[in-house]
């Protein structure tokens, strides 16, 4: 018999869920499952299909054994290449825990919710939450590649529990800038530390005024500014679903423009340095200077807000930052109600 189960989706509509399991000598042969809008399609589907298997009489032989592990290295093996260093980060981590060491046919609801509430002891919920997303994305793209049985449901019945006990939560959207203080003391730190081999003084800044992210600060090339117009190209833009080949152009403010002038050529490109270590030395900075709470990635959010504090256009916002629409742009703006001039 089909398992009917009843559940709310996020805009608070009810939807049936009816789950049919195969099992052959102690072992699950078969399993599938498809959700409706009412009780009664959910019903005539799983009679349905509960009529066609047995008349089929004929189920699939138990497969081969599949570790989860082996189906997380595949997966970053073929596709990692096409995707940035923190999603691959957090599958290759997944191979530390025991879930990895199962079979796939063992995955189920129940373990994938011990699993994240034993995560929930070392790390926030957002970050279990990629655990799962990423997870599931390796499982349904490798089903596809090499063809196992796997029933996606699982995720589906694990994802109500856990939303519902908080145990994976979005991601919390930022709204830190550094504050005038710690801008004046950050470059006072590092103009007296100005002969270092990184010119972090020029880098901070620069970021302030490009808007530009870390990562794609140390890929910028000489080859690709436009002299004329003060553009600059971002090759293999960060996108949701698009990266290999996503090149962008973008505006120069005049002042980002003038750090990029100063330069020495020794490179292709103009800002040849390692964005960890950019990223260190910002981190030590910080700690020195008893800055609580500060990234180098909070300056982007600092540099899109000053721009809308310019009193520029959106779509001309839009050609410094490269954000994709107001949506994702607008997470970055932290504007005062008191600084709204009408």
């Amino acid at each position: 018999m089909a398992t009917i189960t009843q559940y709310k989706k996020k805009s608070g509509k009810r939807s049936y869920r009816a789950q049919i399991r195969i099992a052959k000598n102690g072992s699950i042969v078969h399993q599938e499952s498809e959700t409706f809008d009412t009780k009664t399609l959910v019903k005539a589907w799983a009679t349905k299909r509960e009529a066609e298997l047995s008349a089929q009489k004929v189920f699939k032989p138990k497969e081969k054994p599949l570790k989860i592990a082996q189906i997380i290295k595949d997966y970053i093996s073929q596709f990692g290449q096409n995707y940035g260093r923190s999603k691959n980060y957090d599958l290759a981590r997944l191979l530390n825990y025991s879930l990895a060491e199962l079979d796939i046919s063992e995955l189920t609801s129940q373990i994938l919710i011990a699993h994240c509430i034993e995560r929930n002891k070392e790390a926030k919920p957002q970050t279990v939450k990629n655990d799962v997303i990423w997870l599931k994305t390796a499982i349904k793209t490798m089903r596809s590649v090499n063809g196992f049985t796997f029933d996606l449901a699982v995720f589906d019945d694990a994802y109500e529990t856990l939303r519902r006990e908080k145990l994976i939560a979005k991601s919390i959207e930022r709204e830190r800038r550094p504050t005038r203080k710690e801008l004046w003391a950050l470059s006072r730190y590092f103009y007296q530390r100005r002969r270092s081999t990184i010119p972090m003084l020029q880098l901070m800044w620069f970021a302030i005024y490009s808007a530009r992210r870390l990562s794609e600060i140390t890929r910028l090339e000489w080859a690709d500014n436009d002299n004329n117009n003060a553009t600059g190209l971002v090759r293999d833009a960060k996108h949701p679903r698009l990266k290999a080949g996503n090149h962008r152009r973008f505006k120069y403010p005049r002042s980002a423009w003038k750090i990029v002038k100063r330069q020495a050529v020794s490179s292709e490109y103009i800002f040849p340095y390692n964005p960890r270590t950019i990223g260190t030395n910002f981190e030590r900075a910080c700690k020195m200077l008893g800055i609580i709470d500060l990234h180098f990635h909070d300056l982007r959010h600092e540099a899109t807000s000053r721009l809308f504090e310019y009193k520029p256009g959106i779509v001309d916002v839009q050609q410094v930052t490269l954000h994709e629409s107001w949506k994702t742009l607008q997470r970055y703006v932290n504007l005062n109600p008191g600084d709204v001039d009408i």
